[in-house]
Parts: structure tokens; sequence; C-alpha cells
């Protein structure tokens, strides 16, 4: 890499931004208001602010993907926009069905706006992706949303079960993974190999992507698991021990609660207790999660899961992609994508 992570993704910023800015003057100006809301353009009265939205991590996988087939960034941007797209919409669903009402240190866009707003500014956005994507010439296009596509069914069918879970006493980890995987990592995946879907990478480049971005999205999950029972607030933008207040059966909690032996069985009693948890409650079963070996293994999980992720690319770059110049462009953006993972397992926000 050339230069920082920062640098690089403020790079990719530059390109993806005002694309997406672009794609937000097709709808309505209510909508509108509540879209660039959520994507820290301005505050809820419409005042401009310094950016406050996301990293831009999926977007910039999109476009070394695009180069690790030996093509531009540039020519899989409307990939990288469609990504970002689908990202915000589905913290504005995710936001209104687990009832957050703070994120990246201010009020979600239901909380500003209502639930009506916030569920339309989310449709209005995954509407925008695919004509984002579907504009592209050539087959590139199609390809690309028919990939995206199948990524946000997998992205529903998780968020579905998470919602399941809250109704179900018993949970297996087995259930638990599948779920996160579903949630998170298949459009971690996507975005790690839309751009060279949209730029005809070979299959062997796609498939060994898709890995890298399957691991890389179950780790980061993981690692938000763990920061949304011990993470800082003041780091993270949201309320302390927010997963234990909504009584979430997140991985780390899960692992605890089927792991045997009297924290589990504690932690069992404490989740199903009616009413809310009292502070005391909460920082016990934090607590109780920890002595059970929950939270060691689930770290140890990101862990390895983070390895394999490398390793792939790792084999990837050894066998190259191809016979062809793709090889020698994944070489060039294997450190950026090593770096991109790491950041994403390393983060504590």
């Amino acid at each position: 890499m050339t230069m920082t992570l920062p640098g690089f993704l403020a790079e990719v910023d530059t390109l993806v931004q005002p694309e997406i800015r672009a794609a937000l003057d097709r709808i309505d100006e209510r909508t509108r208001l509540t879209a660039g809301y959520q994507l820290g353009y301005w505050d809820a009265d419409g005042q401009p602010t310094t950016r406050g939205g996301g990293k831009g991590l999926r977007p910039a996988l999109v476009l070394l993907s695009a180069r690790a087939a030996g093509k531009t960034a540039e020519d899989a941007l409307p990939g990288a926009v469609a990504v970002e797209l689908v990202h915000n919409f589905s913290l504005l669903h995710d936001d209104v069905i687990d009832g957050d009402a703070e994120r990246r240190h201010r009020p979600t866009a239901w909380a500003a706006f209502g639930i009506g707003p916030a569920i339309l500014a989310g449709d209005a956005m995954l509407s925008l992706a695919g004509d984002v994507l579907s504009a592209m010439p050539g087959h590139g296009g199609t390809w690309g949303l028919r990939y995206l596509n199948a990524a946000v069914r997998r992205l529903i069918a998780g968020q579905a079960a998470d919602v399941a879970f809250e109704h179900r006493v018993t949970v297996t980890l087995d259930e638990c993974l599948t779920m996160a995987r579903d949630k998170t990592a298949a459009l971690l995946s996507c975005s790690a190999t839309l751009g060279a879907v949209v730029c005809g990478g070979p299959p062997a480049l796609t498939l060994g992507l898709a890995l890298y971005g399957d691991r890389l999205g179950l780790a980061f999950q993981l690692v938000d698991d763990l920061l949304g029972i011990w993470g800082e607030p003041a780091v993270t933008g949201k309320p302390v021990l927010a997963d234990l207040v909504a009584r979430k059966k997140s991985v780390p909690v899960v692992r605890a609660l089927t792991a045997g032996g009297t924290a589990s069985e504690q932690l069992q009693e404490l989740y199903a207790t009616p009413g809310e948890l009292s502070t005391a409650d909460l920082a016990l079963a934090a607590d109780l999660i920890e002595e059970t070996g929950a939270r060691d293994w689930t770290e140890k999980e990101a862990d390895r899961l983070l390895t394999e992720a490398l390793a792939e690319l790792d084999r990837l770059t050894e066998v190259g992609a191809s016979d062809g110049p793709e090889a020698n462009a994944l070489a060039e953006v294997h450190r950026e994508l090593v770096e991109i993972a790491r950041f994403m397992t390393g983060r504590d926000h």
C-alpha cells in the first residue's frame, strides 16, 4: 500500500460519496432528508455536518476486488455505490427492528424522524442500489445485480432469524452462527467479490474472494458481538451493555447459554426474568458470560476466522487467480485486503 489505510479509505470516499449524493437526488425531498441524515451528510434539520457516516469499508472491498481482476476502481464504482446503499438500508431497518435509539454518537434515523420515514428511506436506498447497478453498460451490471440481490436475501434471512431468536428460549450455537453469517458475512463476502463480478473476473478469483469475505464477515460480526457487551459507549456510540439490555442472543451469549455449568444456568435464569434487567443484573450477566468461557471462545474464534481469511488471500496470490494479468493484479492489492481485514477485526468501535 502506498498510503495509510485511513488515506486509502479517504480516497475511496472521494470516489463513492459524490455518486451516492447524485443517487439520492432521484428520491423525494422528505425521504432524501432521512437518507442523507443516515449517511451523515446533514443533521435532522438538513443543515450540513462534518460527515459522521460509516467507514466505507464495504465499497473499498468492491473497488479492490475490481483491481484484483485487473481492472480499475472506476470500472466497479457503481458496485461500490450499490453496496454502501444496501449497507445503509440494512442499518436503517435494523435500528427500527432492534429499537436502537443511538448510532454513531447521535440519534438513529427513526429516533430523529420516526419509524415510517426511516423504513421508507431504507426502501429507497435499496431501490437506488438496483438502479445504479443496472445502469452499468454490458452484462456486468446484470450479473452484479443478481449477485447483490442474492446477498440481500441472505441478509434478510439472517435478520429474520435474529428476530425469531428473541421469542425462543433455546437457540443452538450452530443456528446462531448461521444467523450471523447470513446477517453480516453475506454482504461482506459480496463486497469482497462484486467488483470482480461486474468486471468479468475469472471464477477462481471470485470464489477465493468470496471465501475471504465470508470468513472476514463472520469474524467481524463476532467482534461486533463482543463490543455489544464489553465495548466502551464513548467509542462504540452505543449504550453500555447494549446487547444485554435487549437480551440479544448474540454468539457469545448463546455460547454461554449452552455451555453448561452453574454460570450458564444462572445466565439462563437472568435471561428468563420478566421485565427490564437492573444495572446490577446486566453487570452480572456480562460476568457470567465471561465465567463460562464464552468471551474467550468468541475472541479465539474471531482470530481463527481472520487467519482463514488471510490464508485464502495468500493461497490466491501464490497460485494466481488465473494465468493472465489478474495474478499480478491480485498481488498488488493483497496488502490492502490484509490491512482492511486486520482493521475490521481489531477495531474497538
